[in-house]
C-alpha cells in the first residue's frame, strides 16, 4: 500500500457483534429497564441523566452503520439475518429500523440526511436502547415471512424516510429494493400487530407507504370476497351475503372517490389512480412546524361522502391516539417536516370508514372467518384516525399530517396502536443527522418537541 493509499475501513462482521443489549448502562438493558428509563427521560425537562455520560462516539466517531458499536449492527445479508435468529435476546431487546433508501433527502446544508441515525442515537442516549438497521436499499428485500416475524418481536419497528416517491416507482430506480417491494413488506407489516407484536412507527416516506399499504389491502380484502361463490360452513350463505354487501359498497365508494386539493385542483379520481393515497403537496414544507389539530374537512365543498367524515368523527372520538393528546396538553409542538409529497386527506378518511365498515360485518360471523380462507381479515386495522395538520402562515399544507392506526382484538376488546407521521420526530430544528453536527445532549433531548414525542410513542407502544 503507497503513502497516499486511502485506509479502507470493513464494515464489523455479525459474528464480532455484541452479544449483550445496551452500551451505556452497568448491566444488559432490557424491556423493563428501556421502559423505565424513557419514562423517566418524559417524567420532567430537567431531570438529570440517570445513564452514565458516556459519548455514544467513543468508539464509531463519526457515527456510522456498521463500523463502530454501538451501530454495528446492520442486516445487509442473508448471513447476517441468520446469525441475529440465533441471538433472540439481541432483536428482542432492540428497536428494529426499516431504511427504504440511504436518505430522507438534502438539508439547507445541501448534506444528505441519513435519518435512521437519530433515531439510533436518541433510543440509546435516553434509555439505552439497541437498534438494529435493516438498509433494504443495499440488503434487498430479505424474506418478509422470516423477516417480519422477527422484527414485531422486540421494542419497536421504526420504518423510515426516504428522498424517493411513493408516486413514482422509477424514482427508486439504483436500489436493490423496488417500491413493489416496500408495498409487499409494509402491508405485511400493517398485518402484524397483535397481542405479542411491536409498536410500528412508520415515518415520512414510511408513512406514505403506510398509506398506500391500507388502500392495497382494503382492494385486496373487497377482490377476494366478491370473487368468492360460497365458503364452508357459511350456512345458507348468510355471512358471505353480509360481507358482499359492505365489500360492494366500499367498491363502489372507492371506484367514485375524488382526489381534491385546497386550490380545486382535481389530482385522482377513484381508487386506482396511482395518486389517491399519496399526491403532491401545494407546497414543500421543510423545517420547524407546528402541529395542529385536525379540523374534520367541508364534505359538500370537497365532494367527500358524508359517511367517511362521521366515520372518522366516531374514530377520533372513540381513541386516542397520543399525537393530538399532546399537542392538546402542550403549549405548542414543533416538529421538522422534510417532503414534497403528503398522504391524501380523502384516502384515509375512505380507509377508517372501509376498515369499520369490514370489521363491523365480521364481528357476528368472527368464529366462520377464523377457520376459513378470509381468516387474513382478522388482522386488518380497525380504524385509522388522523391527528393533525400542518400550516405555512396560518394556510393549512398538510391536512394529514399524522394517523393513529388502531386495532382492536376481536375478543378481548383490547386496542393496540401504531403510528404514521409525515413529519420527522427525530431530526432537530436544524435537520442534521448525529455525526454530521454536535451530537446533542440528553438535557437538549428533554426540551425537544420531537424527541420528546418520538419518545412517548415508543413509551405507549410499549405498554400495548
Amino acid at each position: 500500500m503507497g503513502a497516499t493509499d486511502p485506509i479502507v475501513v470493513q464494515p464489523i462482521a455479525s459474528s464480532n457483534w455484541r452479544l449483550r443489549s445496551g452500551y451505556l448502562s452497568e448491566s444488559d438493558s432490557d424491556f423493563e429497564s428501556v421502559h423505565v428509563l424513557i419514562g423517566q427521560f418524559l417524567a420532567d425537562r430537567h431531570s438529570p441523566n440517570p445513564l452514565p455520560d458516556t459519548s455514544l462516539l467513543t468508539e464509531n466517531a463519526k457515527f456510522e452503520w456498521g463500523y463502530g458499536k454501538p451501530l454495528e449492527k446492520v442486516i445487509q445479508s442473508q448471513a447476517d439475518l441468520a446469525f441475529l435468529m440465533q441471538h433472540p435476546a439481541l432483536f428482542r431487546n432492540a428497536i428494529a429500523i426499516i431504511e427504504p433508501w440511504e436518505h430522507v433527502g438534502q438539508n439547507p446544508l445541501g448534506e444528505d440526511v441519513r435519518a435512521s441515525l437519530n433515531v439510533a442515537y436518541i433510543a440509546q442516549k435516553i434509555a439505552d436502547c439497541d437498534s438494529i438497521l435493516f438498509p433494504m436499499w443495499a440488503s434487498g428485500l430479505l424474506d418478509p415471512d422470516v423477516v417480519v416475524p422477527l422484527i414485531t418481536s422486540g421494542l419497536a419497528v421504526v420504518v423510515e424516510g426516504g428522498d424517493p416517491s411513493v408516486r413514482d416507482a422509477s424514482t427508486f430506480n439504483g436500489a436493490q429494493c423496488s417500491l413493489p417491494d416496500l408495498h409487499a413488506l409494509v402491508e405485511k407489516l400493517l398485518l402484524s400487530r397483535s397481542p405479542t407484536s411491536a409498536l410500528a412507527l412508520f415515518i415520512c416516506l414510511g408513512h406514505q407507504l403506510a398509506a398506500q399499504a391500507h388502500i392495497n389491502l382494503i382492494k385486496q380484502s373487497v377482490q377476494q370476497v366478491l370473487s368468492l361463490e360460497a365458503l364452508p360452513r357459511d350456512r345458507d350463505g348468510k355471512m358471505l351475503k353480509a360481507l358482499k354487501r359492505v365489500c360492494q359498497e366500499i367498491e363502489t365508494v372507492g371506484s367514485a372517490l375524488v382526489i381534491t386539493k385546497r386550490n380545486g385542483h382535481i389530482i385522482a379520481k377513484g381508487w386506482d389512480h396511482p395518486e389517491f393515497a399519496v399526491g403532491p403537496n401545494e407546497h414543500k414544507e421543510v423545517g420547524d412546524r407546528r402541529l395542529h389539530h385536525y379540523q374534520s374537512p367541508d364534505g359538500e365543498a370537497l365532494g367527500i361522502p358524508q359517511a367517511l367524515i362521521s366515520a372518522h368523527e366516531v374514530t377520533a372520538d372513540e381513541y386516542e391516539g397520543i399525537i393530538d393528546t399532546t399537542i392538546a396538553y402542550e403549549r405548542e409542538v414543533n416538529i421538522a417536516m422534510f417532503h414534497s409529497d403528503e398522504v391524501n386527506e380523502e384516502a384515509i378518511l375512505f380507509a377508517n370508514w372501509a376498515y369499520r365498515s369490514l370489521h363491523d360485518a365480521i364481528i357476528p360471523y368472527r368464529s366462520i372467518v377464523a377457520g376459513s380462507r378470509l381468516s387474513w381479515l382478522l388482522k386488518l386495522p380497525d380504524a385509522i384516525e388522523i391527528l393533525c395538520s400542518t400550516a405555512i402562515d396560518d394556510e393549512i399544507v398538510t391536512e394529514c399530517s399524522a394517523t393513529c392506526i388502531i386495532y382492536k382484538d376481536f375478543e378481548s376488546k383490547q386496542i393496540r396502536r401504531s403510528f404514521t407521521c409525515q413529519f420527522h420526530p427525530e431530526l432537530l430544528s436544524d435537520l442534521r443527522t448525529v455525526g454530521m453536527s454536535e451530537p446533542p445532549t440528553y438535557a437538549r433531548l428533554k426540551t425537544d418537541d420531537g424527541a420528546r414525542l418520538f419518545a412517548r410513542l415508543l413509551y405507549e407502544g410499549m405498554q400495548e
